[in-house]
């Protein structure tokens, strides 16, 4: 054989062996995939048997990063379970739900039995009815808002408390009242109000706000989420961006705050100094409409603008929060009820960008939960936002520890 043949034999070798290389690569490729060929039949036969019992996850990817496996083993029921917090009515209302479905917390409010706190044994039968713990929530400002005087626990307006205290005895307060929350089983208090208002005593937030000046409040409202967390409850501060200064009550309609400009120089400033280092503080949404933030008639609690603000800080120039978000009560204010059926309000707040629905009953939770779970399968509401919240939540439970 000549050098010139040699040379086209070496050629011709070479691309056929790149050709064979290639093919091998691309049937790799398409094996791992989710359009591989069908199974042969001892395959089929494993798939068959994997898909009798329900999938951990409809996402087509295995989580990965903080809680993997964690998420891995859940249900997305039970994901999107985590995510809602319901009002009970008392002991028996609560085992019931507890039981039915995987939600991650129930509210005590002003109507339920509160011998479901103080019953030997009560409490622990439902959180103990729950595979993964659950929140025990309050609404426990003090004043007008103390929803447990009648066990004994109870404290002056926020008003008040910033008129006649110190920042350090308000501390010691909280600490106090929290530490008898703790020994009831709450773990979380929807408090302090860290809303910037001069409004009349018994106007919407009135007295329930410190002061109109934002420095005093974001002194008073610390002080009072450091001592309900040295007394291990988490406290959420409430109601972001700010209803302060809004045009009325957001449980009997729809309420405007003033322009998102002028909020940064009052109603947000308080939010700089609260959420710069806010331990395992959470954040309650209102249902505000803020010009130029929000859009059209779209509340601050189902609006992605208003939920990327509090994420990033940004534009009002707070820091980034990671941390829990709340919903306002979704099921029992004008704001909400009057324009959206319960499962859309709780898809939409989800979508946006929130971690925990709450609402004050528990009758529609099995509806709410068919509803996200079609929502997930649809792609309406995206798998890795709701790992994303689970995490979160699983994370202020202390269930996880990245």
């Amino acid at each position: 054989m000549g050098p010139t043949r040699r040379r086209r034999f070496r050629q011709v070798r070479d691309l056929i062996a790149l050709v064979a290389v290639t093919s091998i690569a691309v049937v790799g490729c398409g094996t791992d995939s989710s359009s591989s060929a069908a199974p042969t039949s001892s395959s089929a036969s494993s798939s068959a048997s994997r898909r009798s019992s329900p999938p951990a996850s409809t996402s087509a990817a295995a989580p990965v990063g903080c809680g993997a496996a964690t998420l891995a083993r859940m249900s997305l029921r039970q994901k999107l379970g985590q995510s809602i917090v319901v009002g009970v009515t008392g002991t028996d209302d609560a085992l019931s739900l507890v039981k039915r479905e995987p939600v991650g917390g129930i509210f005590i409010g002003s109507w339920t039995d509160k011998s479901i706190l103080t019953d030997q044994g009560a409490l622990e039968k439902v959180t103990a009815a729950s595979s993964i713990p659950l929140m025990v929530s309050v609404d426990q400002e003090g004043g007008r808002v103390s929803r447990l005087s009648s066990l004994g626990i109870d404290s002056p307006s926020a008003r008040e408390l910033a008129r006649t205290k110190t920042p350090e005895q308000v501390r010691a307060l909280a600490a106090s009242e929290g530490k008898k929350m703790r020994a009831l089983g709450i773990t979380v208090d929807f408090a302090p109000d860290a809303d910037v208002s001069d409004e009349p005593d018994d106007a919407v937030i009135g007295d329930r706000s410190f002061s109109d000046d934002p420095a005093t409040v974001a002194r008073y409202a610390q002080a009072f989420a450091e001592g309900l967390q040295s007394a291990g409850v988490m406290p959420v501060f409430k109601h972001f961006p700010g209803h302060g200064h809004g045009s009325g009550d957001s449980h009997l309609g729809v309420v405007r705050t003033p322009p998102l400009t002028q909020l940064e120089r009052s109603d947000l400033v308080p939010y700089k100094t609260l959420l710069a280092n806010p331990g395992n503080a959470a954040v309650m949404v209102g249902h505000l409409i803020v010009p130029g933030l929000t859009v059209g008639d779209t509340p601050a609690s189902l609006s992605v603008n208003a939920m990327r603000m509090l994420r990033t800080g940004q534009p009002y120039g707070g820091p980034a929060f990671d941390g829990v978000v709340f919903s306002d009560d979704l099921s029992g204010m004008g704001a909400i009820t009057q324009r959206y059926p319960l499962p859309q309000a709780v898809q939409r707040f989800l979508v946006a960008g929130g971690d925990i629905a709450l609402w004050i009953t528990t009758d529609k939770v099995t509806a709410v939960l068919n509803s996200l779970e079609s929502a997930v399968r649809s792609g309406q509401l995206s798998q890795s936002r709701v790992d994303e919240s689970v995490v979160r939540i699983l994370k202020a439970k202390g269930q996880l520890r990245c």
